[in-house]
């Protein structure tokens, strides 16, 4: 390089004398390092590791007097080796002088650190990563089935004991959920599957009077609610509705844990909270699949007369050769089934919630979506069990 450094041109440190000063000629830079290079003056020396080699031209040499440190950390150590590094990627020839004996090993343990850049992540091929994704999604399904299985036969302990003695078991708690699941829930119960009903009516006398079978609506309708569609629109609603409210209010008990305060008491959280909830589930479901099943056929009925033209007559009577008891037993024997199903989900996410209103959030949306997701796939395998057994 033929760029020659005159006194004019050295580096100057405004503020920074006593860590670091320069002094050079031609394409030579010497910074010599003196002071305390610890962590209480981190802010110094940050600024001059920036301005050490900032603008410094066509240097060639660059050397690093270490002699007058009289003290050295991790981070003062490390910084003199990045801008030995600097340097290096700047093409210099760096070289460190002077450093004490008693720092050479920090020195070097600190120079092995991050020696090689981190090569970049292999991609990994697709099905690996499927792989990965199932067994993790297996691991959690199999977690979740094991502390359900718990939850449950944790009920079916306190259920005993509460047969055994009827004394203690909370009466005025299993009132107060059914109010809320039960009655509360009986108007929005009846309004959707009204028009649920009133929705499978019209789109069946729309299609099937293209071939002339206006009556066989009637059967669509009455075996369709009352054996599937009926039962799964209210354990929907109810997982919507009764099965989030479960799970946000044990979770916002655990994150007081007041559930724990309970243990400490000598209270059992699962008959003084869990229990009352799921008996409430279990007997309120039979009775809104009941009530939604019946509004469904009302709304099919009307849709029949006032859009179909056909009388209250032609269709209770078509209704009574359509519908059997059967398809009445298939639905309102799979409703409490569903409903232990529901609740215990909801529990169980709600007693797994952490200390955060993201977690909170977080499980309740979790107990909605296992709870919908899984009350559907016991619904299919009941339709196969009661085919199977001709029901």
């Amino acid at each position: 390089m033929s760029m020659t450094a005159q006194p004019s041109d050295l580096p100057q440190f405004p503020g920074l004398a006593g860590l670091l000063s320069g002094a050079g000629a031609g394409n030579r830079l010497l910074l010599k390092a003196t002071g305390a290079w610890t962590a209480p003056n981190a802010a110094a020396l940050n600024a001059v590791e920036r301005m050490a080699l900032a603008e410094q031209g066509e240097l060639e040499v660059l050397e690093i007097d270490a002699s007058g440190i009289q003290e050295l950390d991790t981070y003062g150590a490390w910084l003199i080796e990045r801008l030995l590094r600097r340097g290096r990627e700047l093409g210099y020839e760096v070289k460190l002088i002077g450093l004490p004996l008693r720092f050479e090993a920090l020195f070097e343990k600190v120079g092995t650190t991050h020696k090689t850049p981190a090569s970049a992540a292999k991609e990994r091929p697709v099905w690996e990563e499927t792989f990965d994704w199932l067994e993790t999604m297996g691991k959690n399904a199999a977690r979740d089935l094991l502390q359900i299985t718990a939850l449950f036969g944790a009920c079916g302990e306190v259920l005993f004991n509460a047969i055994k003695r009827p004394s203690s078991f909370r009466f005025t708690s299993l009132i107060h959920h059914l109010d809320r699941v039960a009655w509360q829930a009986v108007p929005i119960v009846l309004l959707i599957t009204f028009l649920i009903g009133c929705i499978i009516a019209q789109q069946g006398f729309f299609h099937f009077r293209q071939f002339g079978a206006e009556d066989y609506v009637v059967d669509l309708v009455g075996v369709l609610v009352l054996r599937e569609i009926g039962v799964l629109l209210v354990a929907i609603m109810v997982a919507g509705r009764s099965g989030s409210a479960y799970t946000a209010e044990l979770g916002s008990m655990k994150m007081r844990e007041e559930i724990d305060a309970l243990s400490a008491m000598g209270r059992d959280p699962v008959e003084v909270l869990i229990l009352p909830r799921l008996l409430a589930l279990v007997i309120a479901m039979p009775v809104l699949t009941f009530l939604g099943g019946m509004a469904a056929i009302l709304g099919g009925g009307l849709v029949a007369v006032t859009y179909a033209g056909m009388s209250p007559e032609v269709y209770i009577g078509r209704l009574e050769e359509a519908v059997s008891i059967t398809h009445f037993q298939v639905g309102m024997i799979k409703a409490p089934f569903m409903a232990l199903l529901l609740g215990l989900i909801a529990c169980n996410e709600g007693l797994k919630t952490g200390g955060s209103a993201e977690s909170l959030g977080a499980h309740t949306t979790t107990s909605v979506v296992k709870a919908i997701f899984l009350v559907i796939v016991l619904d299919g395998l009941f339709a196969i069990f009661f085919s199977s057994i001709g029901m």
